[in-house]
């Protein structure tokens, strides 16, 4: 149930009737017409700016089509008043029975109350976290796991086919020297001293890796030329790295459907016929590109390579794939990654990467548009850099990462929950804050326990509900005579119940995540607020002396613990019974 789209199309019918009375020009297009919450709550519950969308089309003062429009809304039972503003906007009020409809509606579809079919079953690839895979997580890549899987479900829930993928960068030179220090590591697991030159990786994270390769080739390594076990010590070092990434990522309760390895892409012609699709489009071409201005770019030589005609596809310069010694430039693989994505028949493409990532954005948006003939579009989601705190100091760098704090740091200094919640208070592309204190304090300042508490409120009204012997199963409060929930108040909390469905589409339109965690600390200050005027008002209380009175109050508290589940659900955050 999605009221906001239920009235919509109560205003398109009611601008039907007005076509075939005559009374409006035949024809008309309302696809813009809106109904949206009031920008003043004083002025009603909903408005449709159907009148001044439909003015000019009609040739008709727009207040004049408002007015006929609210003569017609007027006689639903649903409308209680239609009232003209301004120049031509038209203000709804609607019956309590409504809202009341809303509160039965959730308890009838519990955790799927508010799933959507806009995202018609279409097949979306969500790319995220994508860590090289030479060490443990990082705290920035923490912030791009959660957002990463918290977008993923919440296009689920919006109706889509989601796959969570993580590309392995495990073909270029960092998993070389990752191999290199994990050599270090066996000779000292060997009693030799490591040489952790500059460039190396010195984290004690590979000492455990150095212990296993001794105990799988003993002291059979040592001494031996570097070309001899480069290969094998790569390999191994690079699976032991992906297996604690995914423990990290276990950590946070994210797990990915596929995993792609980059080194696949080497050697198996998956790039050459990428680049030969291209090439077919006169896409490709040998030339020389201008010196950049200001600050040159890692992949610009002065002679001839070969190029990407990426500014035929919105991109601000030609972008090389190949060196002119013959070697691929990182972009290629990316390229050939990206077309094995489409053939595997994806609709959208979402790549969550870290800002420093901002200048592949055209370059890969064009590559796509290329190789999808403009079929598939491809959606790159920057993530911010995230600043930690303790003591009201900047928590200090990991000793067992060498150079940075783990992701398994954060989770155990804050719990996976709080985590997740946290890296979701703000927009992705801005920077966050992440206090220690703070989101682990009990007010309502910390949003995480805020939402928690309001949840556990309503597991504790169950419990005492079953303790008085009140059947409150919901199927049985959804049956109630909800009609009790008349006061401004409960009306109030039912509203905001109402605004989820509509909530749920516009987060996964925009790709927005934050959305959810927002409207979820709304809807519990709500909560709160009707929790705390019980204390004033005896018969605002979740639990009165009559039975059937308290199964209408018991029915709003539960439709609230419906939705606050269903939205912490998609943040991948556990919903508390009780606060301790």
């Amino acid at each position: 149930m999605n009221l906001f789209a239920d009235i919509r199309a109560l205003v398109i019918g009611a601008l039907a009737e007005l076509e075939a009375a005559g009374t409006l020009p035949a024809g008309l297009d309302t696809g813009n017409v809106a109904v949206e919450p009031p920008r003043d709550p004083a002025h009603g519950d909903m408005a449709t700016n159907a009148a001044m969308v439909l003015a000019k089309p009609a040739g008709m003062p727009p207040r004049q089509i408002a007015e006929a429009l609210a003569g017609r809304l007027a006689a639903d039972p649903r409308i209680a008043a239609a009232e003209v503003a301004g120049p031509g906007f038209l203000n709804l009020r609607l019956a309590p029975v409504v809202w009341q409809g809303v509160v039965r509606a959730a308890l009838a579809g519990g955790h799927d109350f508010g799933r959507s079919t806009m995202g018609q079953g279409l097949k979306v690839n969500v790319e995220f976290v994508s860590a090289n895979p030479t060490g443990p997580m990082h705290v920035g890549h923490t912030r791009g796991a959660v957002f990463g899987d918290a977008l993923a479900s919440l296009l689920d829930f919006a109706g889509y086919a989601v796959t969570r993928e993580y590309y392995i960068n495990d073909g270029g030179a960092q998993v070389d020297v990752l191999a290199r220090s994990a050599y270090e590591r066996y000779r000292e697991a060997n009693g030799l001293e490591p040489e952790i030159a500059e460039g190396l990786y010195p984290g004690d994270y590979l000492i455990p890796v150095g212990e296993a390769l001794k105990q799988k080739y003993g002291s059979s390594l040592i001494d031996r030329p570097e070309a001899e076990w480069l290969d094998e010590v790569r390999d191994f070092a690079t699976a032991a790295m992906m297996a604690m990434i995914r423990d990290d990522l276990a950590l946070l309760g994210v797990r990915m459907d596929v995993y792609s390895s980059e080194k696949s892409l080497y050697g198996t012609g998956r790039i050459e016929a990428a680049l030969d699709r291209l090439r077919g489009m006169d896409l490709i071409y040998e030339g020389v590109l201008e010196p950049p201005k200001g600050k040159t770019p890692d992949d610009w030589e002065p002679r001839e390579q070969t190029l990407f005609r990426s500014t035929a596809h919105g991109d601000d310069v030609d972008r090389p794939v190949m060196k002119s010694d013959g070697a691929w430039t990182y972009f290629a693989p990316d390229i050939a990654y990206h077309w094995d994505k489409i053939e595997r028949g994806f609709d959208l493409l979402i790549d969550v990467l870290g800002a420093d990532h901002g200048g592949y954005v055209k370059r890969m948006k064009a590559a796509v548009r290329a190789l999808s003939n403009g079929r598939v579009p491809l959606d790159i989601k920057l993530i911010q850099l995230v600043k930690l705190w303790k003591n009201g100091a900047p928590f200090k760098m990991s000793k067992r990462a060498g150079t940075f704090v783990t992701l398994r740091d954060v989770v155990e200094q804050a719990g996976a929950d709080v985590t997740r919640f946290v890296m979701l208070t703000r927009k992705n592309d801005a920077p966050l804050d992440f206090d220690f204190d703070k989101v682990l304090e009990q007010s309502k300042d910390n949003p995480v326990f805020y939402v928690q508490y309001a949840h556990a409120r309503v597991a504790s009204v169950l419990r005492k509900a079953a303790e008085q012997g009140i059947a409150a199963d919901d199927a049985t409060l959804a049956a109630a005579d909800l009609a009790q929930l008349a006061h401004p108040a409960e009306i109030a909390l039912a509203q905001k119940i109402a605004e989820w469905p509509r909530l749920v589409e516009i987060a996964a339109r925009n790709g927005e995540p934050h959305r959810v965690a927002f409207y979820l600390y709304e809807l519990a200050s709500e909560l709160h607020a009707h929790w705390n005027r019980g204390n004033d008002e005896p018969g605002l209380r979740f639990l009165q002396d009559d039975p059937a009175v308290s199964q209408a109050k018991i029915a709003l508290a539960r439709a609230s613990g419906v939705v606050i589940s269903a939205g912490l659900a998609i943040l991948g955050v556990t919903p508390a019974e009780e606060m301790r």
